[in-house]
């Protein structure tokens, strides 16, 4: 579907506007009422198109912006482009699906990884513990884990929401995935109470980070 316009993208985005799907979206602080299967459904058809994607980024629309996402070339952006991106994806969807399809993707990601941790915006820095937990999980070598350790046991149970559930994700991955600091990590979770009242879907696996790192574990050894 190459030559495809924004205003047709926007209008077919519009007859996808469902008011029910908008209402459970809203309750988590996103402005959309586009079903994801029906998104990603578009997004296929219409294939990676990089110009497409910037024009309906500009928008300002939540739904454009992740079907943009979904559409777009990771690696074609620049450092500099992620980093207004990022500061403008204020919504929870739009913002995980930029770090989590985009960021990850681009060659940028570690020298943004490093910039957004320290940023004082708490949203933009909770992409920044993203990308940690990212390479805490995939590509270790070269982090100090146990420094990492040392800012979430001073800064994690006074972090805003976004902030404090990335730096507790990181946390948890930490327990995981690296044995020599598993009960230092336990401990720092039983210690802050982080999420320990979250409720949790049933199937689902508590976010508190002891139980967390205790059930994920155990899942690995019976694989073995």
């Amino acid at each position: 579907m190459a030559g495809t316009t924004v205003s047709e993208v926007m209008a077919e985005l519009a007859e996808l506007e469902d008011p029910k799907t908008r209402a459970v979206n809203e309750k988590h602080g996103d402005d959309h009422g586009v079903n994801l299967g029906k998104l990603r459904a578009l997004a296929k058809r219409l294939k990676t198109q990089q110009e497409l994607a910037c024009r309906l980024w500009e928008t300002k629309d939540t739904a454009a912006r992740l079907l943009a996402i979904l559409i777009c070339r990771p690696k074609a952006f620049e450092r500099d482009e992620l980093d207004v991106m990022l500061r403008e994806a204020r919504t929870p969807k739009v913002h995980d699906w930029l770090v989590n399809y985009v960021v990850k993707k681009n060659p940028h990601a570690e020298e943004l990884r490093v910039a957004w941790s320290a940023d004082p915006d708490p949203v933009v820095a909770s992409a920044g513990w993203a990308l940690t937990t990212e390479r805490v999980a995939k590509r270790p070598e070269g982090l100090d884990l146990a420094g990492l350790l040392d800012v979430i046991e001073v800064k994690m149970q006074g972090a805003p929401d976004r902030l404090q559930w990335a730096m507790n994700h990181c946390l948890a991955q930490i327990g995981i995935e690296h044995a020599e600091h598993r009960t230092r990590a336990i401990g720092i979770g039983e210690r802050l109470e982080v999420l320990k009242d979250y409720p949790a879907s049933p199937g689902c696996t508590s976010p508190f980070a002891p139980i967390w790192i205790t059930e994920m574990v155990r899942r690995k050894h019976s694989k073995t």
